[in-house]
């Protein structure tokens, strides 16, 4: 797995799991504001 570079300072791309929509947050969103389902980082990888 590589190393995810972390700054707190940055915003990250989240992605929806369930309408594909991305938005930039410093922190994660939690949910989606269009849909209401879970987000990803974008930055971190699939298992």
């Amino acid at each position: 797995m590589r190393d995810v570079d972390q700054h707190s300072d940055e915003e990250s791309p989240y992605e929806c799991f369930e309408c594909g929509n991305v938005v930039l947050e410093e922190t994660n969103p939690g949910t989606c504001p269009d849909c209401g389902s879970a987000m990803r980082n974008r930055r971190t990888p699939l298992e």
